[in-house]
């Protein structure tokens, strides 16, 4: 059972921790919004890479199959998501910043940002490959127990939601250092490059 929970944890950090788009998104979610909002666009985060840890247990190499042929249009989709996304974050920031008086943004509620987290993540091929190559690799034709199955998946998730929870703290304590109109647009700015760069990355590589 500890192998288990050692091998969950140390599979959730490891898809969560290198910071992609999704991150950026994140991080520059929670510094426009707030904490409550981050965290529920982590927990967005979290929740896909735990059903996908959970899917790699039942399904295995079946999964893999089926995903790798579809691997390239699913990933175009994700890059296209976060273009929109980048290209929305910039528009709303500039419209903000030109007329904040006069046009106010309705933020974006937490259910919203879960959501929206939660399927970015779920278009990722990236995700359901890795933690399916883990399975199989593991297993390495031993049978694995139904409770066992249970804490890596439970270990992975709580992985993920601990490091996606943290990247939302970062951009709460970002949006508070950055409390200016122009703090802000920077920001805003800056990140939805970053995000857009990112998604060009994801469909050349």
């Amino acid at each position: 059972m500890t192998g288990a929970l050692l091998a969950g944890l140390l599979a959730g950090y490891g898809i969560a921790i290198p910071v992609g788009a999704v991150a950026t998104y994140l991080v520059a979610l929670t510094a426009r919004t707030s904490l409550r909002t981050g965290l529920a666009a982590a927990l967005g985060v979290a929740t896909a890479d735990g059903g996908y840890a959970l899917v790699a247990v039942l399904g295995g190499a079946a999964i893999a199959g089926l995903v790798t042929p579809v691997a390239g249009p699913l990933r175009l989709v994700s890059a296209g998501i976060l273009v929109v996304l980048a290209v929305r974050g910039a528009v709303l920031a500039l419209r903000t910043h030109r007329d904040a008086a006069a046009r106010p943004v309705t933020p974006l509620t937490p259910g919203r940002a879960y959501v929206s987290l939660l399927g970015i993540t779920l278009v990722n091929p990236t995700t359901v490959v890795y933690f399916t190559a883990l399975v199989v690799g593991d297993r390495a034709g031993t049978a694995v127990s139904v409770p066992e199955q249970v804490v890596f998946v439970l270990a992975a998730f709580a992985a993920s939601a601990s490091w996606q929870a943290l990247l939302a703290g970062g951009g709460a304590l970002l949006g508070r250092v950055l409390t200016g109109p122009r703090g802000r647009l920077v920001t805003a700015l800056v990140s939805s490059a970053v995000i857009t760069a990112l998604a060009v990355r994801l469909v050349l590589a």
